[in-house]
């Protein structure tokens, strides 16, 4: 373009522009994602999609996101610029590739490291392109790298600042030495890092098209428009709330170091078109690894809110300009170093997300809330020596779950939470890639919170030991606590964590077999060949009362196997006949009886 098409194109820029420019910008990290997955070693990256990439502006705010995993908002929005800010924007050339993993600046949890290369024109920088990812192992006190009993952030793996990777193109063999010696499975680690790097020449490449089409100037100009239009857009959306102060408080249930509970206090103040998230009452920072860094409740907040109220906002820096996050340092809303904090991302990300997109907006709009989902990641990690080969293996495994019902349908079933879009390991994988075999993967009936829309079900995983030796670690939520319904909707149902030795009969409780302290939290427990674990996701809430389902989406859920005939009626007041029909008038009846027993 010459200089005057590029002036004439960014000054008149319209909807339409934006528009078409944001889908583009899209597509080029989608091209990047589908990179990343098809050249990664581990079943993270490929099967699991627990990555993001990104695209910065020359400042290194956000333009535009892959939203493949929106847990990483937070990080996606601040990670980059800390790099950038603590390299020095005039000390990146071309070819240069950053890393950093590192929670205190700007990072969500460990395993996910940011990687961050500039794009140069005319010996400038124009923009910089970006990825997210979650590496499966990257060493600390338990394979998986996921200690669910670490006390400080030592203990976590190996924490990166932001350090060069390649510098003008050339790999830095140090840091990669340092990082593959701390890794208990490099070969994937390397395979996995290599991945990212291809993911950021696709979207430089791409990237560099774009610009050759608008010119420099143009899509700079470009880009600060779609950031004021996002703030523009979520500013609008905020101003038709109501103003005032939202309440809404949730807990974790233990830190894995103590059986306490840890409060998390919301207070949202809306007050014309900005919105506050004040987190300062919640509880002082566990000495377990549950607590959250800053850009983790940020994101926690962003997307509850963008659950509820902008579903077609652009996801750019812009959305963060209308918002303010308070959240002290030292809470379990902003962990201190050292404190750990692997599980902030995974566990009390999806607490919070809920308790803003349920319990507290669901007071200013109740049409748009859903009660809880099972609201964990039931993170299971594993490792050991694969007999087959020989060689080392680790994995990081998470686990469906049910979404809570809401005001115009049933909640999800078996999704992993809905802070994120990643999926577990499929079977397939499972048993081929490591030393397990599959007794039972199923739905699991009758744990779906009733209501006139139900919550969805979690499932029911039972898998067999076939090595001598494999150590398992958990860090997982909602053992105690039930997840909340709306609105008259019942409580789903449970996590549950069981083994079975070998040498016995049947199952109990990983707490109760080795005497732990959580139920839901440990790590390095040693199992051996022909011991059986089963794992029990929770279910999502019900929303409204049950007795206003509608009779023949009951019966349709006991033919799925979703609800058993002892349910339907129970919960639903629901009479099946010996046909698998309703009995209209036996039900009505019982609906009428528990109708008045309620009152």
């Amino acid at each position: 373009m010459q200089s005057s098409e590029v002036d004439s194109w960014s000054a008149t820029l319209d909807l339409v522009d934006l528009t078409l420019l944001n889908k583009r910008l899209r597509n080029i990290c989608d091209e990047m994602s589908f990179a990343m997955m098809r050249t990664a070693y581990s079943p993270i990256f490929s099967e699991g999609l627990d990555f993001s990439t990104l695209i910065l502006d020359r400042q290194g705010r956000l333009v535009s996101t892959s939203g493949i995993n929106p847990a990483m908002l937070g990080a996606s929005l601040y990670a980059a610029t800390w790099i950038i800010k603590e390299i020095g924007a005039e000390n990146f050339a071309e070819g240069d590739v950053y890393v950093c993993n590192d929670p205190y600046r700007g990072g969500s949890h460990m395993p996910e490291h940011m990687m961050v290369t500039p794009v140069f024109v005319s010996g400038d920088v124009v923009a910089y392109i970006g990825n997210i990812a979650h590496l499966a192992e990257i060493g600390g006190m338990a394979p998986g790298s996921f200690a669910a009993t670490a006390t400080d952030v030592f203990q976590e793996g190996l924490r990166l600042p932001p350090v060069q990777l390649y510098d003008r193109g050339e790999p830095v063999q140090d840091i990669w030495r340092i990082m593959l010696s701390n890794h208990r499975t490099p070969d994937n680690s390397w395979g996995d890092l290599h991945a990212m790097l291809g993911s950021l020449r696709v979207g430089e490449r791409r990237l560099r098209e774009l610009i050759e089409e608008r010119g420099v100037e143009g899509l700079d100009k470009a880009f600060s428009h779609l950031l004021d239009y996002a703030e523009a857009y979520l500013r609008a959306e905020i101003s038709a709330l109501p103003d005032g102060v939202y309440y809404g408080e949730d807990c974790m249930e233990d830190d894995g170091i103590s059986d306490r509970p840890y409060w998390i206090r919301a207070r949202v103040i809306v007050d014309g078109d900005e919105l506050i998230f004040d987190y300062s009452d919640s509880d002082e920072q566990a000495v377990g690894p549950i607590n959250a860094p800053y850009v983790v409740t940020l994101s926690a907040s962003l997307n509850g809110l963008l659950y509820i109220i902008a579903k077609d906002v652009p996801v750019n820096a812009g959305i963060a300009r209308p918002i303010q996050v308070v959240a002290p340092a030292g809470t379990i809303t902003c962990v201190r170093l050292p404190g750990p904090c692997v599980g902030g991302q995974t566990e009390f990300q999806p607490r919070i997300m809920e308790l803003i997109a349920g319990l507290v907006l669901s007071q200013i709009l109740p049409e748009r809330a859903s009660a809880a989902s099972g609201n964990t990641s039931l993170n299971f990690l594993f490792g050991g020596i694969d007999p087959r080969t020989g060689d080392y293996f680790a994995h990081y495994h998470f686990e469906g779950m049910g979404w809570g019902g809401r005001a115009t349908s049933d909640g999800n079933s078996a999704q992993i939470v809905p802070h994120a879009n990643c999926r577990n390991t499929p079977v397939e994988i499972f048993e081929t890639r490591w030393p397990w075999v599959h007794e039972e993967y199923s739905l699991n009936e009758d744990s779906a919170g009733p209501g006139k829309f139900r919550g969805g079900l979690g499932i029911r995983r039972v898998i067999e030991v076939t090595s001598d030796v494999i150590t398992v670690s958990a860090l997982s939520e909602r053992m105690k606590r039930k997840p909340w319904g709306l609105f008259g909707g019942r409580s789903g149902s449970c996590t549950s964590l069981e083994v079975q030795r070998s040498d016995d009969n049947g199952y109990r409780s990983f707490q109760e077999t080795f005497n732990l302290v959580s139920p839901s939290k440990f790590a390095n427990i040693r199992l051996n060949k022909g011991d059986k674990v089963r794992i029990t996701s929770p279910s999502g809430g019900g929303y409204g009362d049950p007795l206003d389902r509608d009779p023949e989406q009951v019966v349709a859920d006991v033919g799925l196997r979703f609800v058993s005939p002892e349910s339907a009626r129970e919960h639903y007041g629901v009479v099946i006949d010996s046909k698998g029909r309703v009995d209209p008038a036996a039900t009505e009846q019982l609906r009428l009886e528990m109708s008045r027993d309620l009152e």
